[in-house]
């Protein structure tokens, strides 16, 4: 999914004197975003956000439906991250400059290594229902110059306990590891709650977590949460409680603390305003990220850059 507003904001969990000072409850208001013009889809964006940047690696999060959408992203670039669509309703179909066609559905994950430089269009089926999130994973430097790649998986570690349905989308989750390709010790899961069910994860005291509603409304870590806001947990814990009266769904993210700074400048991750400089004329000249064959669409102009020079940021404001 491209981005359409540039926000780059710090943000931090930091290392072990943070660690040691214990967990947070820090809710994160998203704000309205919309992609791709007055028609397009409305999503609601959590990170970056004012105060916190980043959990773990996770840069990026947009969240949008349940809702009768179309999602038509042309061609655009993505550098030094990885994309990582999640679907609850509907289906997206998903190409790239590798050559790569896939629709995603309920339940698989599509995920984009951008590397050195790739371009991707996403659509979806006209006036489907649509409910799904958009993430993003800041690369650290020994992988951020990596060839693109591409991954589906269409069958995900899924443990069950009584009314509790954990889906391991990226990294591990106590034990229970993903087949996706991670770069940096990292977690994305989402856990399903039947009404009046509860569970207990076991959680790393050294990364850093933050979890988000889907649907209905789940209480986590003494906190009732419904979709739109982010949960910022910090660092520090050892397991997270989760409970839902009426039933909901939750995405859990969470991973080491990303020491690296970066800029982040609409479909770039870089480190340094020259970085960003040098993608966007690439991109505007036709030059290392390819084409998208069967995109049907005309590729997505850069915006133009700030007056004033880009700067590295780290995690926190």
């Amino acid at each position: 999914m491209s981005n359409l507003e540039t926000d780059p904001r710090e943000s931090a969990c930091g290392g072990p004197a943070d660690v040691a000072a214990g967990p947070v409850e820090e809710l994160l208001d998203g704000r309205d975003v919309v992609l791709g013009g007055p028609r397009a889809m409305r999503v609601t964006r959590t990170l970056p956000n004012r105060d916190v940047r980043m959990v773990g690696a996770w840069c990026f999060v947009d969240h949008y439906g349940p809702e009768r959408a179309t999602m038509r992203v042309p061609p655009h670039p993505h550098t030094g991250l990885q994309t990582v669509s999640w679907l609850l309703e509907g289906e997206i179909l998903h190409r790239d400059s590798l050559g790569s066609e896939q629709t995603i559905t309920p339940g698989g994950l599509n995920l984009m290594t951008a590397g050195r430089g790739i371009s991707h269009s996403e659509e979806s089926v006209p006036g489907d229902r649509l409910h799904g999130v958009q993430l993003w994973v800041a690369l650290p430097s020994h992988a951020r110059g990596t060839a693109p790649a591409f991954e589906h998986h269409a069958d995900l570690p899924r443990p069950v306990s009584p009314g509790v349905t954990t889906t391991v989308i990226m990294g591990e989750l106590d034990g229970v590891a993903s087949p996706a390709t991670v770069h940096t010790p990292l977690v994305g899961a989402e856990v399903a709650l039947e009404a009046g069910a509860g569970t207990r994860l076991r959680l790393r005291p050294g990364f850093e977590y933050a979890v988000l509603a889907l649907s209905g409304t789940v209480r986590a870590a003494g906190t009732d949460l419904s979709p739109g806001p982010l949960l910022h947990l910090g660092c520090g814990r050892g397991e997270l409680e989760l409970r839902s009266e009426g039933g909901g769904r939750l995405l859990l993210l969470g991973g080491e603390p990303f020491e690296e700074r970066i800029v982040m400048w609409w479909n770039f991750v870089g480190r340094s305003h020259e970085e960003i400089v040098r993608f966007r004329r690439e991109w505007a000249e036709g030059e290392a990220f390819g084409t998208v064959p069967g995109a049907g669409a005309a590729p997505l102009p850069a915006p133009e850059l700030p007056l004033t020079p880009l700067k590295a940021r780290g995690r926190r404001r």
